[in-house]
C-alpha cells in the first residue's frame, strides 16, 4: 500500500512539473494567426486541413493559451463550417491525449490523498450523466485544456467523457467559428468589433447566454446533495 502512495506522489508530481515546464515555455514562444494562415494557406486544401489539425494538437499540448490563434485563424482560412469541423477533430484527439496523461499520472494520487471531506464531490463528478458534461462541454466558459485533464482526475468514466466531447463540442465550437469568421478581422482593429456585432443580431446574442446559465446549472447540479 505504501508503494501505491509513493508511486502517485511521484506521478503526480512529473504531471505537475510537466504542465508548469510547458507553461514557461509557451510563455516565450510567440504565435499569431498569421503565422497558421501561412503555414496552411500555401498548399492544397486536402493538405491544409491535415496540416492544421496536426498543428492544433501538437501546438497547443506545448504552448498554453495558443487555441485562441488557431480559431481566429481557421475561421479565416477555411471558413466557419470547416474550421469547427477541423477543430472539432482536433479537439477530440486532445481529449484523448490530455484524459489519458491526467487518469494515468493523476487519478492515483487524487485516490489516496483526497481529503475525506471532498470525496463526495468525486463521487459526484464520477456520477455525472452524459447530458451534464455535454452542457459542460457545450459551454464557452471553461478551457477544454482545463476540462479534459480535470476529468481525468475524477472518477467520471472515460467513455461518457469522450461521448461528452464528440456531441458537445460542436455546439460551443460552431457558434464560436461562426461569430469569428462573421467579425473578421475587425476583431484586431477594434474592441468593440464583437459587442457590436452582437448589437446588431439580437437573436444570436440572446441565444448566446444559455451558456453561461447552462455553467450555473452544472454548478448546482455539483452542489446538490445527494
Amino acid at each position: 500500500m505504501n508503494n501505491h502512495r509513493i508511486k502517485s506522489r511521484i506521478e503526480f508530481l512529473a504531471l505537475i512539473l510537466l504542465f508548469v515546464a510547458l507553461y514557461y515555455l509557451g510563455r516565450n514562444l510567440s504565435f499569431h494567426p498569421d503565422m497558421v494562415e501561412m503555414l496552411v494557406g500555401e498548399v492544397p486544401l486536402v493538405f491544409s486541413c491535415q496540416l492544421y489539425v496536426v498543428l492544433y494538437v501538437v501546438v497547443t499540448f506545448f504552448v498554453f493559451f495558443s487555441k485562441d490563434v488557431f480559431w481566429i485563424a481557421g475561421a479565416f482560412v477555411f471558413g466557419p463550417y470547416l474550421s469547427a469541423l477541423l477543430i472539432w477533430l482536433a479537439e477530440i484527439i486532445n481529449a484523448f491525449v490530455l484524459f489519458g496523461l491526467s487518469r494515468r499520472l493523476g487519478r492515483g494520487f487524487i485516490e489516496h490523498h483526497l481529503p475525506e471531506k471532498y470525496r463526495h464531490l468525486d463521487d459526484k463528478m464520477g456520477r455525472l450523466s452524459f447530458f451534464w458534461l455535454f452542457l459542460l462541454r457545450a459551454a464557452p466558459l471553461v478551457p477544454y485544456r482545463f476540462q479534459d485533464l480535470g476529468a481525468g482526475l475524477t472518477k467520471i468514466q472515460f467513455r461518457r467523457y469522450i461521448a461528452a466531447v464528440i456531441f458537445g463540442s460542436p455546439v460551443k465550437v460552431f457558434w464560436i467559428q461562426y461569430v469569428l469568421a462573421a467579425v473578421g478581422m475587425s476583431v484586431f482593429r477594434s474592441p468593440t468589433a464583437l459587442l457590436d456585432y452582437f448589437l446588431a443580431n439580437r437573436v444570436l446574442m440572446w441565444f448566446s447566454l444559455i451558456y453561461p446559465f447552462s455553467v450555473l446549472l452544472i454548478v448546482f447540479k455539483l452542489k446538490a446533495r445527494d
